[in-house]
C-alpha cells in the first residue's frame, strides 16, 4: 500500500454552528480530487484551535490520509 496524508484548514463561521458550505465543499473538494487519482479515503481526524481575532471563528485542522495499492514494478 501506498499512503499520502493532507491537511486541510477548516474555518467555522464565528454566529453559526458548524462549518459553513464553503469550507464543506472545499474539503469534498480535495477527497474528490485524490479519488480521480485513484486515491481511498483511510483516516480522517480534526484537531480544533481557538478563534484568531473578532468574529473570527473557530479553525478546524482536518488531516485527511489516503491510500491506494501501489503499482507493480517490473523486474528486469
Amino acid at each position: 500500500m501506498e499512503y499520502k496524508v493532507l491537511q486541510v484548514i477548516l474555518k467555522e463561521k464565528f454566529i453559526s454552528v458548524g462549518s459553513n458550505e464553503k469550507t464543506m465543499s472545499e474539503l469534498q473538494r480535495v477527497i474528490n480530487e485524490q479519488a480521480d487519482e485513484g486515491w481511498k479515503l483511510h483516516t480522517f481526524s480534526t484537531v480544533s484551535s481557538g478563534s484568531k481575532g473578532l468574529m473570527g471563528g473557530d479553525r478546524i485542522q482536518a488531516t485527511l490520509v489516503f491510500e491506494k495499492e501501489k503499482k507493480a514494478t517490473k523486474k528486469k
